[in-house]
C-alpha cells in the first residue's frame, strides 16, 4: 500500500507467514510518541492461537490489503507486555480528546529511507453546531503534545535516530543508574545493535541489569557470532539460563556457535549469511540482498548452495560477489556464475589463517564448511576484525581529531 494506512484497515487483518499462510490476526499497532515528530512504529500486537503476541516491525516484510506478512515463519509467541512509554494506536489513542473533537483513527507511512514505519496523521471527529459529524485529517504534530511520555522517553527517541556506534558512546558517558533507565526504555532491537558496538565488560553488565525475559529478547534480536561472543563471556550456569530463556529457532545456531574455539572460524563466523539455492535467478537474488535491515557486510555476497538452505546446508556449491551480480543478466542462474575462490575454510581453522584467506583472496567473506562441504556459515572481514583489533579500541577510536 503505497502512502499513509490508517489503522482501522490493518485491524483485523490476518497476519501472514513468509508464504503467505494466515496464522493470526492484527489487533492493534504499538508506538512510542516522541515529542513532536512522528510517533515510531514499534510492532503489532497480533493474536495467534488465542494468545496476544508482540510481532517486531523488522520482521515484517509488506503491509498491504491482503494482511502482514512476515519475512520469515519464525515469531515470538511471549504474551505481550505493553511497556512504560508504548502508546497502542487503537487502545491508547483512538478515543483521546483533543479539544473538541476525538481521535477516531490514526495513520502509518513507511519510511522511503530507512524502512521505519511513523505514525503520521491522526483523524478527529466530532460534532458540529449542527449536531452533524465532522472528520478532519491532522499532521501528527499538531495532536502530539496530547500524547506526550515525558523527556526520558524524548530522550529515547533522539538515541533512535543516531548511528548505534554513537549511542554506545553516549551511553557509556553516563552513570550507571541512568544507563540501566535508558536500557530499560530502548526498543529490543535498538539495545541489542548498542549491545554489539559496547566493550566486552559493559555488554556483560548491561546484559545482566536486564531480567531474564528481557535479556534474552535482546540476544534473539543481536547478531548471531556477536550474540555467541557475550554468551561466552557469562558464567555457564547463566549462559545456560538464557538459552533456555530464548527461541528454540534463536539459540540453535548459538549453541553451535558456542562448541567451536573462540579463535576459530567456527566461533568467529555468523551461521546467517545471504544463503540462496542454484536455480536462484540474479534478479532474486539482488532483490534479496536489498533488503534494508541486512548489515552491509552479509549483503556483498551471497553463497551458491544445494537445499536446503538453512545451516548446515546441502551441499556448498560457490560464492557470488555483490559485484558480480549487477554485471550478469537478471535471468541468469547463480549455478551458472558462482565460482570457488576463495574456497572454504573449515570450522577449526585458526584465526590468523582465516585472516589470510580473507587478504589472499581480497575478499569480504570466507564461506566455512563442515568435512562433508556443507555450508555452516561465512566469515566476514568484519568478524575477522572484531578480534585482531585491541579489546579497548571502541574506548580510544575518538580519540583523533577529526578532519575538517
Amino acid at each position: 500500500m503505497p502512502g499513509p494506512i490508517f489503522v482501522s484497515r490493518l485491524v483485523r487483518l490476518p497476519l501472514l507467514d513468509s508464504g503467505g499462510h494466515g496464522i493470526g490476526r492484527v489487533d492493534d499497532v504499538v508506538t512510542v510518541p516522541s515529542g513532536s515528530a512522528p510517533a515510531r512504529v514499534l510492532g503489532f500486537v497480533a493474536s495467534v492461537d488465542r494468545r496476544r503476541i508482540f510481532v517486531n516491525e523488522a520482521r515484517v516484510a509488506t503491509i498491504d490489503t491482503t494482511g502482514v506478512r512476515l519475512r520469515s515463519g519464525t515469531i515470538d509467541v511471549h504474551p505481550f507486555q505493553q511497556r512504560e512509554g508504548e502508546k497502542l494506536a487503537v487502545a491508547d489513542v483512538v478515543g483521546t480528546r483533543v479539544g473538541d473533537d476525538y481521535v477516531i483513527d490514526t495513520a502509518i507511512e513507511e519510511s522511503p529511507r530507512t524502512g521505519d514505519w511513523f505514525v503520521v496523521a491522526v483523524a478527529l471527529g466530532g460534532r458540529s453546531p449542527l449536531r452533524r459529524r465532522r472528520t478532519r485529517v491532522v499532521e501528527w504534530g499538531d495532536v502530539a503534545a496530547h500524547f506526550d511520555v515525558g523527556p526520558e522517553y524524548a530522550e529515547v527517541a533522539e538515541l533512535r535516530e543516531m548511528h548505534q556506534s554513537d549511542v554506545a558512546e553516549r551511553i557509556r558517558s553516563l552513570p550507571p543508574a541512568k544507563r540501566r533507565r535508558l536500557a530499560e526504555l530502548m526498543e529490543d532491537d535498538r539495545l541489542a545493535d548498542v549491545l554489539e558496538e559496547l566493550p566486552e565488560d559493559e555488554q556483560i553488565r548491561m546484559i545482566q541489569g536486564l531480567d531474564l525475559a528481557r535479556a534474552a529478547h535482546v540476544l534473539e534480536e543481536m547478531e548471531p557470532d556477536d550474540a555467541a561472543d557475550l554468551l561466552g563471556w557469562l558464567p555457564e550456569a547463566e549462559r545456560q539460563r538464557l538459552l533456555e530463556a530464548m527461541e528454540p529457532a534463536d539459540s540453535t545456531p548459538l549453541r553451535r556457535l558456542l562448541a567451536y574455539g573462540e579463535n576459530t572460524a567456527g566461533g568467529l563466523m555468523t551461521p546467517e549469511p545471504v544463503i540462496l539455492t542454484g536455480s536462484t535467478t540474479v534478479a532474486e537474488a539482488l532483490a534479496t540482498v536489498r533488503v534494508p535491515e541486512l548489515p552491509a557486510e552479509l549483503a556483498a555476497q551471497v553463497f551458491v548452495v544445494e537445499p536446503p538452505t538453512s545451516t548446515p546446508t546441502g551441499r556448498f556449491i560457490g560464492s557470488v560477489p555483490f559485484q558480480r551480480l549487477l554485471r550478469e543478466q537478471p535471468g541468469t542462474r547463480l549455478d551458472e556464475c558462482a565460482f570457488l575462490d576463495p574456497e572454504p575454510v573449515h570450522p577449526d581453522m585458526p584465526l590468523r589463517e582465516v585472516a589470510e584467506r580473507l587478504a589472499t583472496y581480497d575478499s569480504l567473506a570466507v564461506p566455512v564448511c563442515d568435512p562433508a562441504r556443507r555450508l555452516v556459515g561465512a566469515v566476514t572481514v568484519d568478524d575477522v576484525l572484531d578480534h585482531v583489533l585491541p579489546d579497548d579500541w571502541r574506548r580510544h577510536r575518538r580519540r583523533a581529531d577529526p578532519v575538517t
